[in-house]
């Protein structure tokens, strides 16, 4: 199984703030003011999932959003011992589909 590198599954928590927000009709800037961030924070956040677990912290309460956000960060059963296991396994694959071709 393919599993998502820690890039992947930043960005896609970022998508799911910005979901939420955009769900509640919310501009980046009243997001930003709820939680107590600054504007450039949380446009950063969105783009590239990037942020500190503090800020993150202050964004799930105002968005109340938990399960969904623990499902994005779900991994298989059969998880790779190390991150050096993980990107290998990445590599392996992406070689094996290059390849292919």
């Amino acid at each position: 199984m393919l599993f998502k590198s820690p890039g992947e599954v930043l960005r896609e928590i970022g998508f799911q703030v910005q979901r939420k927000r955009l769900e509640r009709n919310w501009t980046q800037a009243k997001l930003a003011h709820h939680a107590n961030l600054s504007l450039s924070v949380l446009r950063k956040f969105e783009q590239t999932g990037k942020i500190s677990l503090e800020s993150f912290v202050k964004l799930a309460y105002v968005l109340d959003f938990s399960e969904e956000l623990l499902e994005s960060v779900k991994l298989p059963t059969d998880t790779p011992d190390s991150m050096d296991e993980l990107l290998s396994d990445r590599k392996t694959r992406k070689r094996m589909r290059a390849s292919t071709k």
